[in-house]
């Protein structure tokens, strides 16, 4: 037992005595593991870094080129061509330029109204093109005779081919109304207007709380030179339905015919604060008047409102436009004007004096392009 404590001694011993004279040889023999191990660490990382970063650029390379090993740097008429639109794209691009009108298929002969204003009437296959239709979300409104009437929003994608089918009717007061419409635009004088007011009475008997037929009564009415009970009617369809932008712009009809010109600019104003800026009927009578009171600027801005929200369904807008160019000698534009009513309705009752004038106001803006002075 002894002995073997004396053995451990001697060898804890000889450890010890190790130390004194050996220790700065040991301590190099440790520095010099302990780099080794540090600088395998360094590159062990080094290289997978390396090998992550080639990861993306093969990815790219087999993407660009399947098969290949490598993938080079796209150069700069790589990138054009890249940024450049295909067929494809260029078809997409087509398409989406194409949505931005609505063709319907619905009843014959059948009205189409879109944010209430009339666009026209569907051909017998009950097919009608809405043009130029603005971005965001639109109102669209269908009546045929004999069907119930439809209204429908249109979301911002929704362009292009629309169908749209119409329920038939047996409502008495539906039935009187679209009667009483059929007439009132048909009218060729007085005694067929009030044929259809009757028409719109007997509607309003049947469903007193009927704001289009009020205000379908008020324009005949207004026809009729019977103001007063226009008014009435606009009164009585505003009851129905508050902040009706149509009540409001047949009222400017009505007091601009009683020769009220400011009580009717002010109606024509609630139009189109009603409507939100979109009242091509109020901005043209505003135009109206504007021409009326010698505003000759102020009527050239009235009616290139109300031509760009009618999109060229009214054509008498351009007969009224080039007048107003006309007086303020801006010949150019009166012809430019012109030209687009004649386009647009060649055999309208307009149409003689506006060719009468045409030629004439074409020479004059020749001899003010003659006399401008040289652009810088």
């Amino acid at each position: 037992m002894k002995e073997t404590t004396k053995v451990k001694t001697r060898r804890r011993g000889s450890l010890l005595n190790l130390l004194p004279s050996q220790i700065y040889s040991f301590q190099i023999y440790f520095f010099f593991v302990f780099a080794l191990v540090v600088a395998f660490g360094i590159n062990v990382a080094s290289s997978h870094a390396h090998a992550q970063s080639k990861k993306p650029a093969a990815r790219a390379g087999k993407a660009a080129a399947p098969g290949s090993v490598s993938a080079k740097p796209k150069t700069a008429s790589a990138v054009t061509k890249a940024r450049t639109p295909n067929a494809a794209t260029k078809s997409v691009a087509v398409k989406s330029a194409a949505a931005k009108s609505i063709t319907l298929k619905t009843e014959p002969k059948a009205v189409v109204w879109l944010d209430e204003v009339r666009r026209g009437v569907t051909d017998e296959s009950g097919q009608f093109e809405i043009a130029k239709v603005a971005p965001g979300r639109h109102l669209l409104r269908v009546r045929a005779a004999g069907f119930a009437e439809r209204t429908l929003t249109l979301l911002p994608t929704q362009r292009g081919a629309l169908v749209l089918p119409l329920t038939s009717t047996t409502d008495e007061a539906e039935l009187a109304f679209q009667q009483a419409e059929e007439a009132r635009e048909r009218a060729a004088g007085d005694d067929a207007r009030r044929a259809a007011a009757e028409l719109y009475r007997r509607a309003l008997k049947l469903r007193p709380r009927f704001p289009a037929a009020h205000v379908g009564l008020a324009r005949v009415l207004l026809e009729l030179n019977d103001y007063e009970g226009a008014l009435a009617e606009v009164g009585e369809a505003r009851k129905s339905r508050p902040g009706l932008a149509e009540a409001s712009a047949v009222e400017g009809r009505i007091l601009r015919a009683s020769a009220q010109n400011a009580e009717a600019a002010a109606a024509y104003a609630q139009a189109i604060r009603e409507a939100r800026g979109f009242q091509p009927e109020a901005h043209t009578g505003l135009g109206i008047i504007y021409e009326e009171e010698g505003k000759y600027e102020e009527a050239a801005a009235a009616f290139r409102k109300a031509v760009a929200q009618l999109s060229d369904t009214e054509p008498v807008l351009y007969e009224l436009l080039g007048r107003v160019y006309e007086r303020l000698e801006k010949y150019k534009e009166a012809v430019a004007a012109y030209e687009k009513y004649l386009a647009l309705a060649p055999n309208g009752k307009l149409a003689p004096a506006v060719e009468s004038v045409i030629e004439q106001l074409r020479k004059q803006a020749a001899e003010q392009d003659a006399a401008a002075p040289p652009a810088n």
